[in-house]
């Protein structure tokens, strides 16, 4: 299961550092990157909970192998992709193969595992989430510099095909075939007005910058507002009616998950979106190597891994205070790096420290803040449980790169190193009081958790 989140995790963020010789292969702009690297969080963001549904009705392990197969299928398409629309629509389909499997990893663990043991199992998921994001960063880097057989940065999809070639065999035989015996509906309605309101959202932050905000563009961010408003009204009469919401005010009331998933946002949120931005000055800004690139975010991987792995030494009693100061470290981070760039160069000898800050903050907030949001749920709201916070992670990823990845690109204008340094300053501004602002929600957490 395991397995499954990292190369989900890792395809959400691994084809960053491919992005720049994506645009030069196949002569894409600057929007149509930022597409294919949102049209898979957007497919995944809006599945999510339907996903979960899914395999509450038909079984957690048919769905796992059901999105395995499709992420699969979907990777093959992305590497041998012609053209830019073409992996645009490929990385959507991966989104759907995500959105189907994943959902089915958190309910497993939910049911399968009690007391201590769901905590390190929660634990171990959550930092297989963290890591899955920064080691993409190096993943990219490192294969598309390797060049495999000529082929450039196709590898950080290909890859996926015989890893998950390998997953969808063992799945059969180590995965229970469990279901809930009391399978809640879909909800439909909700999902399509959710997707609407997204893409109206999304769209026009991805395209309106390189395009010259044209009306279409401003109508479809200002339609967004009540295209929300429609999704939330269209969830309350499906829970009047008897139906099963998307986002059921039951589970959203559960002690600490609202304040979780505000948390989870904003952090998420200006850590995907400054990978995005920072990888593309790096590359276009400085002229560094894929591989280069990517190892400059190892000790970010470092961190998130040392802090990932060692925050349950932590009493629970503190473990609030933990998550908000782990977030108030990554935006010291954050603005010290937008500071160390901001002359012009590399960043010097302080670059990897500041890194490093960022991943530690970041390894004591993603794990445990997971544990501590959904420690309360009960059983039965595992599944729509797991998709609250998962579809706030994502919508996050997707908001991320569209927001702060289109503040960079604004500002980066021709994008010399002079310009581009500036924009990682401006991004790195926005992303730390972002990272503030997590720092408060996570005080409103519960003190303690109690895992049932």
């Amino acid at each position: 299961m395991l397995g499954a989140v990292f190369m989900a995790l890792l395809d959400s963020t691994v084809v960053n550092v491919a992005t720049p010789a994506i645009r030069t292969d196949l002569g894409t702009t600057g929007s149509a990157l930022q597409l294919i690297v949102s049209g898979y969080t957007v497919a995944y963001a809006a599945l999510l909970v339907t996903g979960a549904r899914l395999g509450a009705r038909h079984g957690f392990r048919t769905l796992f192998l059901t999105g395995l197969v499709t992420f699969t299928a979907a990777s093959l398409v992305c590497g041998l992709a012609p053209g830019a629309a073409v992996l645009v629509g490929a990385r959507a389909v991966q989104g759907v193969g995500a959105a189907l499997l994943m959902p089915q990893i958190y309910s497993l663990i939910q049911l399968r595992f009690q007391g201590a043991a769901r905590a390190r199992a929660l634990s171990l998921y959550a930092a297989v989430i963290g890591l899955g994001v920064v080691v993409g960063q190096l993943a990219g880097g490192l294969l598309v510099s390797a060049d495999l057989f000529g082929a450039g940065w196709r590898p950080v999809f290909l890859v996926n095909v015989p890893i998950g070639a390998a997953l969808v065999l063992a799945a059969p035989r180590l995965l229970p075939k469990g279901r809930p015996e009391h399978a809640k509906s879909l909800d439909l309605p909700g999902l399509i007005t959710l997707t609407a309101a997204l893409l109206l959202l999304v769209v026009p932050l991805v395209l309106g910058h390189e395009r010259g905000w044209p009306l279409l563009a401003q109508a479809s961010l200002v339609l967004a507002v009540p295209a929300f408003g429609l999704f939330a009204l269209v969830e309350r009469v499906v829970a009047r009616r008897g139906g099963a919401p998307l986002l059921p005010g039951r589970v959203l009331r559960t002690p600490g998950l609202a304040s979780g998933a505000c948390a989870n946002f904003f952090a998420m949120a200006g850590y995907s979106g400054f990978l995005f931005s920072f990888s593309q000055h790096l590359q276009s800004g400085l002229g560094a190597s894929a591989t280069r690139t990517g190892l400059t975010f190892a000790p970010l991987a470092l961190g998130v891994a040392a802090g990932s792995l060692t925050w349950q030494k932590v009493p629970e009693r503190f473990r609030r205070t933990m998550i908000a100061t782990g977030c108030a470290a990554a935006a010291a981070g954050h603005l010290g790096i937008g500071l160390a760039m901001r002359p012009g160069g590399d960043g010097g000898p302080a670059l990897p420290l500041l890194h490093l800050v960022v991943g530690l903050g970041m390894g004591y907030v993603t794990s445990p803040l997971l544990t501590v949001a959904l420690a309360r749920v009960e059983p039965a709201d595992a599944a729509d449980a797991s998709g609250v916070m998962t579809t706030t992670a994502q919508i996050a990823q997707v908001l991320g790169v569209a927001v702060y990845g289109s503040v960079y690109l604004a500002s980066a204008g021709d994008q010399s190193a002079p310009a581009s340094a500036h924009a990682v300053f401006v991004t790195a501004l926005m992303v730390a009081a972002g990272a503030l602002v997590s720092a408060l929600a996570a005080l409103t957490l519960p003190r303690g958790s109690r895992v049932g």
